[in-house]
């Protein structure tokens, strides 16, 4: 057994914060390099040093490294680690059924031991929950907490502070819970909402200062201007430069993610709808409803069923997606008279309008049955008031097709038969590439499942797809062009609502 000392050394301000910080869930967001990861690694093992001995002398802890995919874990994660938690200290076990485990086993200046176990998971999907199940541990390092779930999260949450137990080892946890590091996540993600809204007790967010400072210029190009942060935190171990250099060639967006740590949204796999832009499809103010006019519903069935108001502008040929209503596991019971409620709210639609205001259109996989009712999704709808029909096809090319014929089209005024409003903000980041053809694990060139992934942003831009669809886009290649009218979506309103 090695004897071991450990001096942490200087961290700067933020770091130092993030390593001696003892709330029961402590995270820490920062830019690229700025040695948030390193400082994860050192507080590990502080925190074995500051474990209560046992009546042997011996400090028993247990932690669970957590990273969201096998590779990341092993060739970035684990490889950190071991910069720190060298062969001296200890013994790594990989290559079994059973996680990779380092097994830490070190004698102290003050005679005392350290006997502790890291298990590194890997834990890609809220499904991958089970392998907490059972887990009982001193805490966890979540790497790179942003990109896991919060249903791992949240097990996470429920497992910590059983391992040392007083009937195992004579000694109770001196300190449990969780912490973890991070880039810069999303606003839709758990992080921001319980960093940002929620805030809730004995959790604290620590956030570092960005590598680059935005400076609201403009290129010539028309990209922004970014200038170096001399605050930044672990400039001493990076290349000279090191922002400065490498916001070279990158995205506005990323470079603010990844350089400038501010809240952002990026694209994470080959986008369904390439065709939109955000500059020029979203529009630069909300975008009104026009009680004059029908108001359109696409609706997407499943466990977290969405909705998207559109209205067609016959003056200009243009598709306006001016709303969304997105649910959260969700039943369709539930839904409908809550879509119910949202109409009458937003749109100053009574139960007694609907049939005269609103025309919709739904997955036609709502014509199935559920387990539980003999009523079909779009059968609920329709006992609560709601119009709609199944849109022409389910086919994916012809919903994708749906939506990218109006993004493509010009209307007389120069801009695209396609709008959405800056209220629709799930739409909007669906369709920036949230709703996504997720990338291989492969070396290589890089490549693409065949099938779009699904997540949150899926059934709202599903929702907008079947909309459109059902209004005559994209149906040419279905039925002849002629079956649906002369393009204008608001003539045969009446009849429409008719049809149930």
């Amino acid at each position: 057994m090695a004897s071991y000392s450990l001096d942490a050394g200087t961290f700067p301000d933020v770091l130092d914060q993030y390593l001696w910080d003892r709330s029961r869930c402590s995270f820490i967001m920062g830019p690229l390099g700025s040695g948030k990861t390193y400082a994860s690694i050192v507080r590990l093992l502080i925190l074995m040093q500051e474990q209560e001995p046992n009546e042997q002398g011996v400090r028993p802890t247990r932690f669970v490294a957590v990273r969201n995919t096998y590779p990341d874990l092993t060739t970035t994660t684990i490889k950190d680690f071991q910069e720190i938690f060298t062969p001296e200290l200890g013994t790594m076990k990989m290559g079994s059924a059973e996680p990779p485990t380092y097994r830490v086993s070190a004698h102290l200046a003050d005679g005392t031991s350290i006997k502790s176990e890291v298990i590194f998971l890997a834990l890609d999907r809220a499904e991958a929950v089970k392998k907490l199940r059972g887990i009982q541990a001193t805490g966890f390092w979540l790497n790179e907490a942003k990109e896991l779930e919060k249903p791992i999260i949240d097990m996470a949450d429920l497992r910590h502070g059983r391992y040392p137990s007083e009937a195992a080892g004579g000694v109770t946890c001196t300190w449990h819970g969780m912490f973890g590091d991070t880039n810069a996540p999303d606003e839709d993600s758990w992080y921001f909402k319980m960093a940002e809204q929620v805030q809730p007790k004995e959790w604290s967010f620590l956030r570092q200062p960005g590598g680059l400072f935005p400076t609201g210029n403009k290129k010539a190009d028309g990209t922004e201007v970014f200038i170096p942060n001399s605050e930044a935190e672990n400039l001493p171990h990076l290349p000279e430069g090191y922002y400065d250099r490498g916001q070279a060639g990158k995205a506005d967006d990323w470079i603010r993610v990844n350089l400038c740590n501010e809240y952002g949204f990026l694209v994470d796999g080959r986008p369904v709808h390439p065709e939109y832009v955000d500059s020029k499809h979203c529009a630069t103010e909300e975008i009104e409803y026009d009680p004059a006019l029908p108001l359109l519903l696409g609706i997407d069935f499943g466990r977290t069923p969405a909705a998207c108001a559109v209205q067609f502008l016959p003056q200009w040929g243009r598709y306006v997606a001016i709303d969304e209503f997105v649910s959260e596991d969700m039943s369709q019971q539930l839904f409908a008279p809550e879509l119910r409620v949202w109409l009458n709210d937003r749109f100053k639609v009574t139960v007694e309008g609907l049939s005269k205001k609103v025309r919709g259109w739904s997955d036609p996989a709502g014509e199935a049955k559920g387990q539980a009712t003999e009523d079909t999704p779009r059968q609920i709808l329709i006992a609560n008031g709601i119009p709609v029909l199944p849109a022409p096809s389910n086919s994916p090319t012809l919903r994708r097709v749906a939506i990218a014929n109006p993004a493509r089209r010009l209307c007389m005024d120069g801009m695209p038969a396609f709008q959405i409003s800056p209220r629709c903000r799930m739409l909007r980041k669906g369709l920036m590439g949230g709703f996504c053809y997720r990338k291989l694990k492969v070396p290589g060139a890089d490549r693409f499942h065949e099938v779009p992934d699904k997540n949150i942003y899926s059934h709202i831009v599903e929702a907008c797809e079947y909309v459109l669809l059902g209004e005559g886009e994209g149906v040419d290649a279905l039925t002849p062009a002629d079956d649906y009218g002369d393009g204008d979506p608001n003539e045969g309103f009446q009849e429409f609502a008719l049809l149930d």
